[in-house]
């Protein structure tokens, strides 16, 4: 029984402290009012993340310094960019990506 309590206290002190840094910021942040130029910088940050994530995926390291694009990837990406673009739903446009990227890596 006393296993038990130490790894329940463990699982809530670590949601505890993963949960101070990504709170503290924003309730910090709704009080105070940014110039227009910190807000515009930090606009792009989302499209940055989200760039440098997408590139990740769709190239690996080969030796040393060597990149290469996975293929499978990258056509899933593909359609599922298009998708974006026609429906302009994120629902749509992530289930089009992971079944894309399950199918293209089946199928290559």
């Amino acid at each position: 029984m006393k296993v038990d309590s130490y790894v329940f206290w463990v699982i809530v002190g670590s949601a505890v402290v993963t949960l101070i840094p990504r709170v503290l910021p924003f309730l910090f942040m709704r009080r105070v009012r940014m110039p227009v130029f910190v807000q515009k910088w930090l606009s792009y940050i989302p499209v940055c993340l989200f760039s440098a994530l997408i590139v990740q995926g769709v190239l690996e390291q080969q030796g040393r310094g060597m990149l290469s694009v996975v293929w499978s990837d990258l056509m899933a990406l593909a359609v599922s960019l298009a998708v974006a673009f026609k429906t302009r739903s994120l629902l749509v446009t992530v289930l089009t990506g992971v079944v894309g990227a399950a199918l293209f890596r089946w199928l290559f």
